[in-house]
């Protein structure tokens, strides 16, 4: 597809430059609408669409599309994972993504201590490669398990353990690179470089030795700028001096770094504050310490986080105090990095409000997760305030940075700005987001005097516009209040040696672009109307501002192996299939530039359609991004008065096509679910049914468990615990459609479990259902018909403060979630926050009585936690139940099961379903004894281990019945 909204000649000339670099390359070439949206923002707050992506598979390939390039004149701009901050990994010229195929680690030398990448390797593959050898890469930003090795030299990325190790540019041995004009060079390495470029760098150096002496700030998180500094003679290194670039010099082919030592093990000091201006002030007194990180937090940043996440508890783990640092220690065993983790809590004791020590590397994780996802946790308050970076990471002397953040304080306060902040404090450098007015062009004029303002108090402190994230399209036009005349024009010379075409990432570090152009939240936009089907009450009731929701950290794309999101991009690793991807398109499909088809563009319709509603990025998302609600809302709108595909109408409706089964006598159910095992009537069942031809049709059960109970048929049984029949009062289980109609002895376990317990209970008087299959096929209306008929069914409980307890994780979580989408005026909504629980949760109130029965060496379990569970609900009441069980229980990391409801049913999802199920699910099943239990509690989750013919997976009731009934 063609560029939209340039003249026709410049289509016709991107149309050329297309098919020569189809000719020329191996790798993908994509010019169409969907990919140049995808790749128009990284994490920043600009915008900027590029003329095509490619992503070359070797140098060969980078070297021959750098000859179309050249040829066709147009600029290039190489890029990694796309999380930079200030914008430099967006512009309007051909991308190189190199994450796609070039991410191999050639070698690594123990002797040497060095490791030879492929500029798209990951940073935390680099650090995984050193691992045997006891060495790890120092360099490790908040992003480092999918940030890549060629974006951190770009940017000269620093991170956590940059006291000890330091940047980037510290631990660069060589590069091999590839200028636009054609010319191949190694920098470093083992002999002098020779040639006309780094003779011209030499020179450069040579000339201005002096001011470089003069009026290079000499501070260990300077990153603004060029490193004119590694010109100078006597210290000249011309690999360093290409470091933190942001791609307007060269192209990076391969680089060797350094690795460092790892301590073998490590230990946790979180010391507690009166304030955050406290914390820095110690910094120095804790650096004396020789630590491996001193990192810093905000009580702003744990309120949000407390506020955001209602469950989490891992904040809770802090001392006491309003503000924190984290120090971490090493030794050669756990005992000495705890031993130097606790002398540091000791020495620190006169200063602090109270620390604690960590060693268990689970604890330690959590913790580090708390301070590594501030970023994604200050972009958005509870009631859906935006903030955003631009003022992100600047650096002073450690040894001032306590008085600067007063300063700092002082200079929001004064633009009636608010900003929560945290950082890397041992090193003087300041993470913030700040609640700018981006939409207005008097909010943006205040962004641009804040800007000054701090560039200008950071100067006055000796410090760096940028300690980490490089200066981008955010801080490059603020450059000459940090840097004189004469620097400022050796940073153009220095580019005019690498890059006389001007051609690589123009308008980036060297003759920028202002701050204030090409924001990707700007005047005039979005076009298209803003008047959403579900509430959004998260993003006060706007569709357009959930879409802004996405920040670009990349958190959905990290190649785990495991985890809950973003499990279609970790089947396909293609951006469209990730939550950023999509939120990419959504944002530009309301923008309407790029994607001009709005509600009916195929590009996000193709996006989505591999979206599983898992909703795993609800939780997983440190923004909250909910792309389940997304796509209901498009499909909503898509279909809106047209005829749907036929998955909708049969698998969305289910609910209702069970109804009418359920009403059947036994025997007539028996005979559909025969007929369903005929191959030819099978076949044409599910061709009308748009389901795949490779699925079985689930039997359906001879008796729904609401009619054995209506007819007074006996429950399961298990043991007196001696507790008063009733005595706890009612509870009403909801009758959940997947559970009633497909396993009903799953109910009658359950039934039989509540009443040992002392519950009456009792069904709701008659058919309930959350509406979530109409939700997910995009069905608003009906969905919130449904749900308003079942609200009205068990008002009077909800209205008595009935307990109700789900058995179907997903059911459970629309009730909990979706019907305040759905119904947000009706008053019994927030009832069933308050009232409804999921059976682990009920259960989790009467652990000792269960243990007490159940006793120890009841067997073991994996455990498959549902998504909507995971996002929604949390599954540590899971896991006491199962203890009080005496349930050996392994609670997998294995993410979406693939069939995630109709999606894996539905007609042309069938190999990505499975290909779900295999990355850690099924595997885990196969290498399990046959004694160990699989614990299922989704009905989809039991149905993808059923057909796959593995093993016949349990619900929880039936593990309590049954560990209660031996």
């Amino acid at each position: 597809m063609s560029p939209t909204n340039v003249p026709a000649t410049s289509i016709a000339a991107h149309r050329a430059l297309e098919q020569d670099l189809r000719a020329a390359i191996g790798g993908e070439v994509r010019f169409d609408a969907g990919s140049r949206a995808m790749w128009s923002a990284d994490a920043s707050n600009y915008r900027g669409v590029p003329i095509g992506v490619i992503a070359p598979r070797d140098a060969d390939d980078v070297e021959a599309a750098m000859a179309v390039c050249r040829k066709h004149d147009v600029p290039v701009l190489p890029v990694g994972a796309r999380t930079s901050i200030a914008g430099q990994a967006v512009n309007t010229a051909v991308a190189f993504d190199f994450r796609t195929h070039m991410d191999r680690i050639l070698s690594v030398d123990p002797d040497a201590r060095t490791a030879t990448v492929l500029p798209g390797a990951v940073c935390d593959a680099v650090r995984d490669a050193g691992k045997p050898h006891g060495l790890t890469f120092g360099p490790d930003p908040s992003t480092h398990n999918r940030c890549s090795i060629g974006g951190m030299i770009g940017n000269n990325a620093c991170g956590s353990h940059s006291v000890a190790w330091g940047k980037t540019v510290d631990n660069v041995r060589s590069l091999e690179v590839l200028t636009y004009r054609g010319e191949r060079i190694t920098l470093g390495g083992e002999g002098v470089e020779t040639g006309a470029i780094p003779d011209a760098l030499r020179a450069l150096g040579a000339e201005m030795a002096a001011d470089i002496q003069a009026h290079v700030p000499e501070l260990t998180r300077r990153v603004s700028g060029y490193n004119l500094d590694q010109l100078v003679p006597g210290q000249v290194n011309l690999a360093k001096a290409l470091v933190g670039t942001e791609g307007t010099c060269a192209t990076i082919l391969s680089a060797t770094v350094d690795l460092v030592e790892s301590p073998p093990a490590r230990a946790l000091a979180v010391l507690g504050f009166p304030d955050a201006y406290t914390a820095a002030d110690n910094v120095m007194i804790v650096r004396a310490q020789s630590p491996l990180t001193i990192e810093g937090m905000d009580a702003g940043l744990i309120a949000a986080l407390r506020a955001l996440r209602p469950g989490e508890t891992t904040s809770r783990m802090l001392p006491e105090g309003g503000g924190w640092l984290y120090v971490e220690t090493g030794g050669e065993t756990r005992a000495a990095a705890e031993a130097a983790a606790r002398d540091v809590a000791t020495a620190m004791k006169p200063y602090t409000t109270g620390s604690v020590v960590v060693s268990d590397p689970k604890q330690m994780g959590a913790l580090w997760r708390v301070r590594e996802e501030g970023a994604g946790l200050l972009t958005r308050s509870p009631d859906g305030g935006e903030a955003w970076p631009g003022w992100e990471d600047a650096a002073v002397p450690p040894e001032r940075f306590g008085t600067y953040l007063r300063e700092f304080d002082r200079v929001l306060e004064r633009h009636g700005r608010k900003g929560i902040y945290y950082g890397h404090f041992g090193d003087g450098c300041l993470h913030v987001r700040i609640d700018f007015d981006l939409m207005t062009k008097p909010g943006i004029a205040n962004f641009r005097a804040f800007m000054t303002d701090a560039a200008d108090l950071v100067v006055e402190h000796g410090g760096s516009l940028s300690g980490e994230h490089g200066d981008g399209q955010a801080r490059a036009e603020l450059l000459p209040r940090m840097y004189p005349p004469e620097i400022i024009t050796g940073f153009e010379r220095f580019k005019q040696i690498w890059d006389p075409d001007e051609k690589m990432n123009p308008g980036r570090v060297v003759r920028p672009a202002t701050m204030d152009e090409n924001l990707r939240v700007q005047l005039g936009m979005p076009t298209m109307p803003d008047k959403p089907k579900l509430a959004f009450g998260h993003d006060q009731g706007s569709f357009h501002r959930a879409t802004r929701r996405c920040l670009g950290v990349g958190k959905c794309a990290i190649d785990t192996g495991s985890g809950v999101m973003c499990p279609s991009w970790n089947v396909t690793k293609e951006e469209k299939h990730s939550t950023r991807g999509r939120a990419r398109l959504l944002f530009e499909m309301a923008r309407g530039e790029v994607i001009t088809g709005g509600w009916q563009s195929d590009e996000v319709a193709e996006s989505l359609d591999l979206c599983l509603s898992c909703k795993g990025c609800k939780s997983d998302c440190p923004v909250g991004v909910d792309m389940a609600a997304y796509k209901t809302e498009f499909l909503a709108q898509r279909y809106r008065r047209k005829l749907r595909p036929r998955a909708h109408y049969s698998m969305g409706a289910l609910p209702r096509w069970l109804r009418i089964v359920g009403a059947l006598p036994a025997a007539a159910v028996d005979r559909l679910n025969r007929l369903a095992r005929v191959p030819f009537l099978a076949k044409v069942a599910k061709k009308a049914g748009g389901i795949d031809a490779r699925r079985a049709i689930p039997p359906i059960a001879r008796e729904t468990y609401t009619a054995r109970a209506a007819k007074g048929a006996p429950m399961s049984r298990v043991p007196d615990l001696g507790i008063e029949p009733g005595s706890r009062g009612p509870l009403l289980l909801w009758t959940d459609t997947f559970t009633d109609h497909f396993d009903p002895a799953i109910a009658a376990d359950a039934v039989a479990v509540l009443t040992a317990l002392g519950y009456r209970v009792e069904l709701p008087p008659r058919t309930v259902c959350c509406g979530l299959t109409w939700t997910s096929t995009g069905q608003v209306g009906a969905a919130r018909r449904v749900l308003a008929r079942s609200l009205r069914a068990i008002g009077p409980a909800l209205d008595a403060g009935v307990p109700v307890v789900g058995l179907e994780p997903s059911c459970t979580a629309a009730l909990r979630s979706d019907a305040a989408e759905l119904l947000p005026d009706d008053p019994r909504v927030e009832l069933l926050g308050r009232h409804v629980s999921t059976f682990a949760e009920l259960l989790n109130r009467h652990t000792d009585e269960l243990s007490a029965v159940a006793g120890q060496g009841n067997g073991g379990a994996l455990v498959q936690i549902h998504c909507h569970q995971h996002a929604e609900l949390g599954s540590e009441p899971d896991r006491a139940v199962l203890a009080a069980l005496g349930v050996d229980a392994t609670v997998l990391d294995s993410g979406c099961c693939g069939l995630a409801g109709n999606f894996g049913f539905e007609d042309g999802h069938y190999d990505v379903s499975m290909a779900c199920a295999e990355r850690a699910l099924l595997p885990a099943i196969r290498a399990s004894d046959d004694s160990v239990a699989v614990l299922a509690d989704g009905y989809s989750c039991r149905t993808q281990v059923r057909q796959a013919g593995e093993r016949e997976p349990v619900h929880l009731a039936q593990i309590a019945a049954r560990a209660l009934r031996r």
